[in-house]
């Protein structure tokens, strides 16, 4: 070797010998790539209700289900039992949902409304019940997935209340998490909700209501408006 010759000289000139060698050669074609299964479940609408209500017990969420003219007496009746004097509701929550509630007060989180409509999390840690709809629900998973779109309201609508009431249309559920996805925006605030909140971190014993409701009602709604 001479004398100003280095080990990383040697490297280069051998990886330019190779590349030399290359020359002219086609490259390789790209190995195709598998077709991978987005969803294990039929696209029967029955039967993702029917899976998607299972998961979400298993969470220990309570379903139940109506169609939409059963949707406001099922919300009054639902609201009553859990004995719900104050409930919080986005302000664009479709004014037909409550038309049969009138045993509670109602207050709206008007966020983009004049200064001071947005609830605090000072009222909303007094409320007894929430109100909302979703985005969109995942069967295989048992996950509701809220972005704070059509009343849906603020994030902090759902996460401090003890008690959440949450409407899913039919036409909202898809069968899994990669059907999903791309019907959501990652620019908005996403929750993902698989049931109420729970932890498990001290001592292995679980404990509800930590990082949001201790109750979680959700309502599937079936069939045309």
């Amino acid at each position: 070797m001479p004398p100003t010759e280095t080990s990383r000289d040697r490297v280069l000139a051998r990886i330019r010998s190779a590349l030399a060698d290359q020359a002219g050669t086609p490259p390789e074609p790209a190995a195709p790539r598998p077709e991978y299964l987005t969803a294990h479940l039929p696209e029967d609408p029955a039967t993702l209700l029917d899976v998607l209500a299972e998961n979400l017990a298993d969470y220990r969420a309570v379903v139940h289900r109506c169609t939409p003219a059963e949707l406001p007496g099922l919300l009054a009746r639902l609201l009553r039992e859990h004995g719900t004097r104050t409930l919080a509701v986005p302000g664009d929550l479709p004014a037909g949902w409550l038309a049969e509630l009138a045993d509670a007060e109602v207050l709206t989180d008007a966020a983009d409304g004049p200064a001071g409509g947005a609830l605090s999390a000072g009222q909303l840690d007094t409320v007894d019940s929430t109100l909302t709809g979703c985005a969109l629900a995942i069967a295989e998973t048992g996950t509701i997935v809220l972005d704070a779109g059509p009343a849906q309201g603020r994030r902090i609508l759902t996460l401090v209340p003890d008690h959440h009431l949450c409407v899913v249309r039919a036409d909202q559920v898809q069968a899994s998490v990669p059907r999903a996805l791309p019907l959501l925006d990652p620019a908005r605030p996403l929750t993902w909700i698989s049931g109420p909140s729970a932890t498990s971190d001290i001592e292995l014993d679980r404990v509800e209501g930590v990082h949001g409701p201790r109750r979680l009602e959700v309502v599937l709604v079936v069939g045309a408006a």
